[in-house]
């Protein structure tokens, strides 16, 4: 009789492989992942607050692939009669003022209102690798995992601004959805405000006291688009900074033109860790979406923004058809290699590559 061995490491019988990898069960899962859901029935799953189809719809419309853009221009077709019923906030500060802690806090004030609240999140991308982090999720790991809360962090790509290619359809599946109270949170390095607030009803810009920008950062642009100044971090040693910097805010908004809204935009101080003052902002907003629906501002706005991305899609639906000819490829490639040799100018290259 031979002795057994008992090493860890011996081989013991196992499932045969024919029983778990059999033809029919391979063609079987493939078969499977391979069918895609309907449009009518992914619609339709939206429509009844289902999280999982709302992310695969914004899958859907947010890729480049040209075979999903039918389908998910069916399936924003038929969510926009039920869209168009939130607040849309864009939320934008430098990197380092608080923007993520500052949402959850806000998000999470908002759901115990009752609301339910989408965030998409614009996470910048490397303009050398193309990647992103969408790190969203992790710093907002309170709100994540409310019921009434949904989190979308996206990759601003190469887009305008940093903002995500497809965040305006983003926000009529999310309406469509049920949720009451859309935020988008900027990269906040360089336009991306400029787009946000082609998208959004409210805009609250998030300073910081102490920064050496309360004066310095008055300037016309991104103060003159904010509906709203929160000085956020008003916490601890800061506070006292923050009230100051509250007061040279104001004093210096009274300088700029009365908006077209008829809104006086309003200064506060906040702090996302403690949770002081989120009330307050959300009062500011109401007081806001009161004011310009009893203008109609708020309606002409919307409509302005729906003309603005008209045209935006048409350029950029030219941009995506023209780069994906085989030919205008090949010759690009061609016309590049000219360029680095010095056989062709920039802008010879561009008019014989349009004129193809």
């Amino acid at each position: 009789m031979t002795k057994q061995n008992k090493s860890a490491l011996s081989e013991k019988d196992g499932v045969s492989i024919s029983e778990i990898t059999s033809k029919h069960s391979i063609e079987k899962l493939k078969a499977k992942r391979k069918a895609s859901i309907g449009t009518d029935t992914l619609i339709a799953s939206i429509l009844k607050r289902d999280i999982t189809a709302l992310s695969r719809a914004i899958t859907l419309v947010e890729s480049k692939n040209p075979k999903h853009l039918k389908k998910a221009n069916a399936i924003i077709n038929g969510c926009l009669p039920h869209a168009n019923k939130s607040i849309r906030i864009g939320i934008t500060g430098v990197p380092g003022v608080g923007k993520s802690t500052f949402i959850e806090t806000f998000g999470k004030y908002l759901t115990s209102l009752g609301k339910r609240v989408a965030v998409l999140a614009i996470d910048p991308s490397s303009s050398l690798t193309k990647g992103s982090i969408l790190g969203d999720k992790t710093r907002m790991e309170i709100l994540v995992k409310d019921e009434n809360a949904f989190i979308r962090p996206s990759a601003s790509g190469d887009s305008l601004g940093g903002v995500a290619r497809k965040t305006r359809e983003a926000i009529t599946l999310c309406e469509a959805a049920g949720f009451d109270v859309i935020i988008i949170e900027t990269v906040g390095v360089g336009q991306s405000e400029t787009t946000v607030h082609s998208m959004v009803d409210f805009f609250l810009l998030l300073k910081l006291a102490g920064a050496g920008d309360e004066l310095q950062g008055i300037k016309r642009g991104i103060i003159e688009m904010a509906d709203a100044i929160a000085i956020n971090k008003a916490d601890g040693s800061n506070e006292q900074a923050a009230k100051l910097a509250k007061v040279e805010f104001t004093r210096a908004l009274h300088f700029y033109p009365t908006k077209d809204s008829g809104w006086q935009p309003k200064v506060t101080a906040c702090s996302g860790i403690e949770n002081k003052g989120i009330d307050t902002i959300w009062k500011i907003i109401l007081e806001y979406k009161e004011t310009t629906n009893s203008n109609n501002y708020f309606n002409a706005k919307r409509n302005e923004q729906n003309k603005y991305w008209l045209i935006q899609t048409i350029e950029e639906q030219l941009k995506s058809e023209f780069f994906n000819q085989p030919n205008v490829k090949a010759e690009l490639k061609k016309q590049l290699e000219l360029i680095e040799t010095n056989k062709t100018t920039p802008f010879a290259a561009a008019d014989y590559l349009l004129n193809l």
